[in-house]
């Protein structure tokens, strides 16, 4: 029996694209591209500790963005980019998005949400979640019979 192998996301990026390709040729040029990934795009790590996530934040102020950690196991991250402003002349392209933005998951662990820390430096977001006592790992002793 011959097997075929269908990959949808493919399908979808290729109409993601063509659809592009169709409005930038007939519109003015100002309009975005279909966004691929979520945004903002993150990296989230854990030591024994404490669980790390630090997110791509360019152009954003530290007054325009909001961490919220719920029940201990979920956090939330949203904030709002201005779009610049410009007196005068014609925007020929405008790729780089503005406006609000919300993302929520779900953390591997409850960590201790009165100690949640979070820096803001060169466009990057870094939060520190220490673990709460009852996910960090404990070593078993195991006992012979």
């Amino acid at each position: 029996m011959l097997s075929t192998h269908w990959y949808p996301m493919q399908e979808m990026n290729r109409l993601r694209n063509e659809v592009d390709r169709l409005f930038g040729r007939y519109g003015n040029g100002t309009s975005r591209p279909a966004a691929v990934a979520a945004f903002p795009l993150l990296n989230m790590w854990e030591d024994d500790d404490v669980l790390c996530v630090e997110a791509e934040l360019p152009g954003f102020n530290l007054d325009d963005l909001e961490i919220y950690v719920t029940g201990g196991n979920q956090l939330s991250v949203s904030g709002e980019r201005k779009q610049l402003e410009r007196q005068g002349g014609v925007w020929h392209r405008q790729e780089r998005g503005f406006g609000k933005f919300q993302r929520t998951f779900e953390l591997p662990w409850n960590v201790d949400c009165d100690k949640v820390s979070a820096t803001f430096e060169h466009g990057i977001l870094s939060i520190a979640m220490p673990k709460s006592a009852e996910s960090k790992p404990r070593r078993i002793e195991v006992k012979a019979n």
